[in-house]
């Protein structure tokens, strides 16, 4: 077995995951306070800490809770709405297909390296340096300022994030990920299990690449636990959007089949997530499938809502923008409303699936078909702004097709994206469009 230490970050978490998904945490509040503030590089402490962690684990669903979030496929497929969950045949040619795909895998990249440079920047921060740096409103990349003073007001120490040091799309988690689905599918085919994503990460993603819920599946990986064990197994994070940015690829491969789209993502997703953790992955790729055919934004979101309980709390979430942009809000006050109910302080908030989520349909629904307007928006919002500028970047670019893509997004990237992944390196983004055209046909 290789060692794990729970810190107190991990206990926060836990305590803020248990009380959200219905558990009812008041018997072991005291004892859970006492151990967080103990020095947990103690040995006796730690062991102490791992207790508790169990213990809380393993609590009940509180009576009453409002919500029904399974995790098992059968269960989930249960508690769908029944409009547009099915998969449709349409005709695509190959030349389209490519323009579409192509598009998507721009749109990913431009979206995610927009909001890269801000990554885990809070929104006052970011719109702060953005009118400091004559950037804002947010019309193009992300500047690097000059001036030594904004560099050491804005704590700016990594700048090989912003637009002025690049010349490629750099490696970045969101487009790991990405790549990672179709060295799946190229390696064990459609019909992929859980355990075979997991052995692919072990043999191509390196630990130090992966975050939160990934790396916390990662050591149980290593520690002979097996999905969907290894989604649950001391994993605080397992509603966090890890799960989300690796949609994707599913939804590429699979065009207008948004429930099998969604399908594969539940393969994906349980290797390390839960209940929303799941949900999102699972709406991301069904969101990706369906933009294939349908043109309305409402409709591509509400077909990716169709494959997730509704009865969960992302569901029920996704619906209150949507009601917001319906009800005539503006774009600025739906964003309040979502910061309103999640707190970007909080890192377990910030990092969620549910707050996210929210962010990329604000995007979606308020970018009014609009790429720039779409990417922009998502990122300026706050919270996991690299995450949620890919995914809109992504949907954006599937909607829109290469083509119709503004060059000014476009150009900077070179077609050449870095990865972690050994086969992938350095490779032309044109590539990766011509294989997973190639696994499609």
């Amino acid at each position: 077995m290789i060692n794990f230490e729970i810190t107190k970050n991990d206990l926060e978490c836990e305590k803020q995951q248990c009380i959200d998904e219905g558990k009812d945490i008041s018997e072991l509040g005291s004892e859970l306070e006492l151990i967080s503030k103990l020095d947990l590089s103690e040995k006796k402490n730690q062991l102490l800490a791992q207790s508790i962690f169990d213990k809380i684990q393993k609590l009940p669903i509180r009576p009453g809770y409002k919500y029904y979030e399974p995790s098992e496929l059968e269960d989930i497929l249960k508690h769908r709405e029944k409009s547009l969950t099915g998969n449709i045949k349409f005709h695509i040619s190959k030349n389209k297909l490519y323009d579409k795909i192509y598009g998507a895998w721009l749109g990913r990249c431009a979206g995610c390296l927009l909001g890269k440079p801000v990554e885990g920047w809070r929104r006052k921060k970011i719109i702060g340096y953005l009118k400091e740096t004559g950037q804002f409103p947010l019309k193009d990349y992300i500047k690097l300022s000059k001036k030594q003073e904004i560099q050491k007001k804005y704590n700016i120490d990594k700048q090989n994030s912003f637009i002025d040091n690049i010349d490629n799309m750099p490696e970045d988690d969101d487009i790991n990920y990405t790549v990672s689905g179709l060295g799946i599918i190229k390696e064990y085919g459609l019909k992929f299990t859980s355990e075979n994503v997991a052995e692919y990460w072990l043999n191509n993603i390196p630990v130090l690449h992966t975050f939160t819920a990934e790396r916390v599946a990662y050591r149980n990986f290593i520690n002979s636990i097996k999905p969907p064990l290894s989604a649950v197994f001391c994993n605080p994070y397992r509603e966090f959007i890890g799960a989300q940015i690796r949609a994707d690829f599913w939804g590429y491969i699979m065009p207008g089949k948004p429930e099998k789209a969604a399908q594969l993502a539940y393969r994906d997703a349980c290797i390390s997530h839960i209940k929303n953790g799941i949900y999102g992955e699972m709406w991301v790729s069904a969101m990706l499938s369906s933009a294939y055919y349908l043109s309305d934004i409402e409709d591509i979101i509400q077909c990716g809502l169709s494959q997730i309980p509704n009865t969960s709390r992302l569901y029920e979430n996704i619906k209150k923008v949507i009601s917001w942009r319906n009800a005539g809000l503006t774009v600025d006050e739906t964003i309040n409303m979502i910061h309103q109910e999640y707190n970007e302080q909080n890192f377990y908030h910030w990092c969620h699936t549910i707050s996210n989520a929210m962010i990329v349909a604000t995007g979606l629904l308020y970018g009014e078909y609009d790429f720039e307007k779409s990417i922009t928006t998502a990122v300026i919002s706050g919270f996991d702004t690299d995450c949620n500028g890919a995914t809109v970047g992504s949907i954006l670019g599937i909607l829109l097709g290469a083509k119709n893509l503004p060059e000014k997004w476009i150009k900077p990237l070179n077609n050449i994206v870095s990865t972690c992944i050994k086969e992938y390196n350095k490779i032309k983004i044109s590539e990766l469009a011509t294989q997973t055209v190639d696994l499609i046909k």
